[in-house]
């Protein structure tokens, strides 16, 4: 099978990558169903990347239909190792404006009922999730916007509700006294997949408005939120461009061994059938 070891995810308005050459398109089979598309891997800036559109090309899928399990799942089959995220968010504080990106450290989750987690009966798993995202992969994605001349905040919490409805104004002033920074739909339960995966995972939190709390501004629509994102877009696209070179072929993060103290089933009482359905994430510590 082709091989990456960088991924990337495109969100909403993201759904091709320019500057991929060589470009072929792999249908990858998992436990979880097929992903959200066909991937596409190429060559960007010297380096073997995987594109995945996250809610289809064209669209097609909302935020808690996004089969996360099998985009994660597949990204790791195919060897990638790291793995960017384009998301379209909501700010939750003055300072962070429109068309502002954010790189989070942390996530809230407040989906309902979205699977996140590969494992289940039969085999036990507790990742650490205290710090969510990738370290390394989080700064060196502020370096390059920033030397982009992007306004940039690094660090911040993202709320992901479940979802399709933006919020009401009275969720929406609720969870500023929350403290969180941007508010979105998409990055969980990417993330702790990601981590369960031991793949580097960060986020690039693209502003498109300022959710409904704000007074002065108008309530959020679609129109509003599309044509900030095509301003964004050129933008992500360069971002990533400028970061993929930088990229470290060997990891020395945390990320790289989330499962070496996770595993809590005795290894002699895990079913083979459930080593053989997770081979991809499991072989490293049950060959």
């Amino acid at each position: 099978m082709p091989e990456a070891t960088i991924g990337i995810i495109g969100g909403t308005g993201l759904y091709q990558m320019a500057g991929l050459e060589k470009i072929e398109e792999v249908r990858v089979e998992t436990p979880f169903g097929p992903p959200s598309d066909t991937i596409l891997l190429g060559t960007l800036e010297g380096k073997r990347v995987a594109f995945l559109a996250r809610h289809g090309r064209g669209h097609r899928l909302i935020p808690g239909y996004v089969p996360a399990r099998a985009n994660i799942f597949a990204l790791k089959a195919l060897g990638v190792e790291q793995i960017i995220s384009i998301s379209a968010v909501g700010s939750m504080r003055e300072e962070i404006r429109p068309l502002d990106i954010v790189i989070p450290d942390q996530y809230f989750d407040w989906t309902r009922g979205r699977p996140s987690t590969f494992f289940g009966p039969g085999l036990a798993v507790h990742i650490s999730f205290d710090e969510p995202t990738c370290p390394t992969l989080r700064a060196l994605l502020y370096d390059a916007a920033t030397r982009l001349g992007a306004r940039v905040h690094f660090g911040g919490t993202y709320l992901c509700i479940e979802g399709p409805a933006f919020s009401t104004r009275a969720e929406s002033r609720i969870y500023r006294q929350w403290g969180v920074d941007v508010i979105g739909m998409t990055a969980l339960p990417e993330a702790k997949l990601a981590r369960e995966a031991e793949i580097c995972y960060a986020t690039l939190a693209f502003v498109t408005d300022y959710d409904v709390w704000h007074e002065n501004e108008a309530a959020v629509t679609v129109d509003m939120i599309l044509e900030n994102l095509k301003r964004n877009t050129a933008l992500a696209q360069e971002v990533i461009r400028a970061v993929v070179p930088t990229l470290p072929s060997v990891r020395n993060c945390p990320c790289a061994s989330a499962l070496q103290n996770a595993i809590v089933t005795a290894r002699d009482t895990i079913p083979p059938e459930e080593i053989a359905r997770l081979r991809p994430l499991l072989q490293k510590y049950l060959p």
